[in-house]
This record gives structure tokens, sequence and C-alpha cells, in this order.
């Protein structure tokens, strides 16, 4: 449990955060299968208007990512975290009290809204805390993230016939006291360095940044890959058992394994961080494809002599995709405000996940185009491939990228336990000191008196990248 117990050792405010992502992706995965059963059984709406309202949502969120980005860039990481907690709370209370299409449609704007500008501004106050160890601070979301999901969906499908509208009532409060914490906690720093020019000046930079977009088409694999635990692997669960409920034993490994992420971290950052790692990670969760391809060919169970060794190969297989999430995600959350501008930083954030997002969703029709035409032509073994491949071509790219320099570079990087960022937000960005975007982001560096244990930062004696 050193996640939870380094937990203690951050700022109040970034504790709250954390907390508040983990509330966030549990209320997510909740949401869905709940709303979906609330909107056709109990309003009595169609198939297509459900979907309406579920692509509502989504889009919703995808496509204001980059808003929600440049707003951070501009009030600052505080005021937007806290008005996306106030939109979710507006949008699970109407979720509760609402009853006809168009309010169950305004709830999903308002959730997609929230969670729009809720994901960059978060990143953004990480990567831009005073007093904060950067590695350790994205590997702590990651765990809160993973395990507030897979807490969600086992709650989802276990409350899956009860009544949304108390659900929705009980997102709505807790939300609301999130929102009061956060205004009351979080500090009221402004942004970086106000930006003297256009929302769309910005834009056209960020888009301009060939290696941010080159990085962001590279790590594009990871998201398909990661998007297989609500996919693939559920459906692989399912018939290696021949039990629908056998996806909650991958999804509560998974919760185990993310109790590993620290010491994964701390490791890594011992031995290079960053960059180094991507592709390797990216390489074990294409990996993590492969067991099950021992097994996907196989008739349904006939008993537990055969569910139980069907089952251990497909637990192999899922603790090698989380293993992988949990080497490549932190770093590349670590990377995505070093390629530019300190003061865009939510901007880089919210364009990565817009990618992160349309990827993604596109990645999900892919597999699933592959899972129909297995079944057709009898070729078990075709998502499974599909998806490996997916996982290699993104490593490759980022080690690509990696080989030929293009990945940013730490500068004045913080050690792994004992070190500590100097307080304060520095004077200028690094385009303002004259270091160009590569420079961005830069901080001092001082140790805290104590016993804490002495670490090197290797990734300092690499060669520029």
């Amino acid at each position: 449990m050193k996640a939870f117990r380094a937990t203690r050792e951050f700022p109040l405010a970034l504790r709250l955060l954390l907390i508040n992502q983990f509330g966030v992706d549990i209320g997510f995965y909740i949401l869905v299968p709940l709303l979906a059963v609330y909107l056709r059984r109990d309003l009595g709406l169609s198939a297509a208007s459900v979907g309406l309202v579920l692509g509502i949502r989504n889009l919703g969120q995808q496509g204001l990512f980059l808003l929600g980005g440049s707003a951070t860039d501009r009030l600052g990481p505080h005021t937007v975290i806290i008005a996306g907690c106030a939109l979710r709370t507006l949008g699970f209370s109407l979720f509760a009290f609402g009853s006809t299409l168009p309010v169950v449609c305004a709830a999903s704007v308002l959730n997609g809204l929230a969670a729009g500008l809720f994901y960059p501004s978060t990143r953004a106050y990480v990567a831009l805390a005073p007093c904060v160890r950067k590695a350790e601070a994205f590997a702590l979301l990651n765990v809160y993230a993973t395990i507030g999901s897979l807490i969600g969906l086992v709650l989802g499908s276990v409350v899956c016939g009860t009544d949304f509208r108390g659900w929705a009532v009980v997102g709505a409060c807790v939300f609301a006291l999130l929102t009061v914490g956060q205004a009351m906690v979080l500090p009221n720093s402004p942004p970086v360095a106000a930006s003297r020019g256009s929302v769309l000046g910005d834009w056209l930079e960020v888009f301009g940044n060939r290696r941010f977009l080159l990085f962001s088409f590279a790590t594009t694999g990871m998201f398909i890959v990661e998007n297989q635990l609500c996919l693939l692997l559920p459906e692989g669960a399912r018939n290696a058992s021949g039990w629908e409920g056998a996806a909650g034993v991958l999804l509560g490994l998974g919760a185990v394994a993310n109790c590993f992420q620290l010491p994964i971290t701390r490791a890594l950052e011992r031995h290079g961080g960053g960059p180094r790692w991507v592709a390797p990670g990216l390489v074990v969760m294409a990996l993590s494809f492969l067991p099950p391809l021992l097994i996907c060919h196989r008739q349904p169970p006939t008993g537990l002599a055969q569910i139980v060794p069907r089952m251990v190969i497909l637990s192999i297989g899922s603790l090698l995709l989380f293993g992988g999430t949990m080497v490549a995600h932190p770093a590349v959350l670590e990377m995505i405000p070093r390629f530019g501008r300190e003061s865009l930083a939510g901007t880089y954030f919210g364009l990565f996940y817009v990618f992160a997002g349309l990827t993604a969703a596109g990645g999900n029709a892919m597999v699933g185009w592959s899972m129909d035409v297995a079944k057709r032509f009898a070729v078990p073994w075709l998502p499974w491939v599909c998806c490996t491949c997916f996982g290699l071509s993104s490593a490759t790219a980022v080690a690509l990228m990696y080989r030929m320099r293009k990945l940013p570079d730490r500068t004045g990087a913080p050690g792994v336990e004992g070190t500590m960022i100097s307080p304060g937000l520095p004077a200028t960005s690094g385009s303002e000191a004259g270091g160009g975007p590569e420079a961005a982001g830069s901080w001092g560096t001082g140790r805290l008196p104590g016993p804490a244990r002495q670490a090197v930062d290797d990734a300092e004696r690499q060669p520029p990248r």
C-alpha cells in the first residue's frame, strides 16, 4: 500500500484532486451501464434515443478537452477544476430529477463538459504545481483513476438493476462536497504566464508543434489497448469460463496490481525515468494479448478443470497489460507539458486527450469489427493479434522518436525519494528565458532535510534528446 502511504506526503490540495479523480472514475463507470438501462426501462426511450444520449455525452467530453485546456491556461487550473466539479454536480442532479429526453440530453452535455474541463486542468495543475515530484504525482493519478474505474465497472455490473436516480443523487452529493472542498483547499494561483495572444493563436502554436503531434499519434496504440479492458478482455473471460461475471476477476487483479504503481515508478526513476521507458511499457502491453491465443480456439468449458487453467492464462495476460500501463502511462503524462511553453500546458493536455479519445473510439471499432470477423470465419485469434499489432506499432513509433531524440528531456528533474522541487513558480517560462519550447517546465531542485533515502536521477546523465 505504498501508493496510499505516499499520498500523505503530497500537499492537501493534490490529495483532494486524487480523491476527486477516484470519484470521477467510479461515478462514470457506474453511470454508463445504469444510464442505458434507466433510459430504456424507466423512461421508455428507443434504442436510437439511448444512443443519442450516450453519444452526446461522449462527443461533449472529447470535443471540449481542447477548450478545457485553453481555459486552464487563461484562467488557471484552480478555477477550471472547481467549475468542472460543479458542472458534474449539476449534471448528476439533472439525471436524478429529469424525466424527458431534452433534460437527459442536457445532463449528458453537462457531464461531458465537466470531464472536458476536469482532465486537462488536473494534469496541468500537477505539471505546474511547486513542491511536487512529478513522476510520482502522475503515477498516483494513474493509481486512483485505474482503481476507481475498476471498482466502478464491478459496481456498475452489480447494481445494474437498481434505482438509477438514487445513485445519481448520491453522486451529486459527493461531487457537491468535493466542489466545496476544492474551493477551500486549492490555491488560487494565476496562470503561469498570461497569454497575450488569442486562443486561436495558442491552438495554432500547439498544432504547429510537429514533435508533439508525432508523439500524440505515436502513443495512440496505448489508449486502444487500454480500452480492451471494457471490450475484448471481458468477452474473452466469458468465453473462457462460461460465466458472465468472469471479467470482474480480471478487474480485481488489476486493482491489486495497481497498488504496485508507485514502487514501479520509483524504480524506473532510478534507472533513467521518463522517455526511456515508454516504448518498453508499450511492448509489454502488446505482449499481454499473446497468452489468450493459447485458449481462444477452445470449446466452451465443461467444468472447473477447464475453467481454472483458462482463467489463469487470461489473468497472466491481464497482469501484463496492467504492468505495461503502469510503466508507460505516467511517463507519457509527465512528458506532455515539456513539448512546449509552460503557459500552454493545459492546451497541450487538452489536445492530447482529444487525440486519445478519437483514436480509442476508432480503435475500439476496429477491434469490434475483428471480433465479428473472427466469429464469422472461425478465426478466434484475429482480435488478439490485432491488439498486439496496435501495441507493437505504437511502441516502434515511440522508440524511433526516442532514438532520433525527438522526445523532450528533463531539465532539473527531481530525484525519486527525498528530493523536492523548490517552492514557488519559476519567474519566467522556458521560452521567455531563452531556452525555447524544450526548456519549458524547468524547475530548481533542493534536498529535503531528514533521513530520506538518497536517490539519483539518471536521466540527467543522458545525452540531450
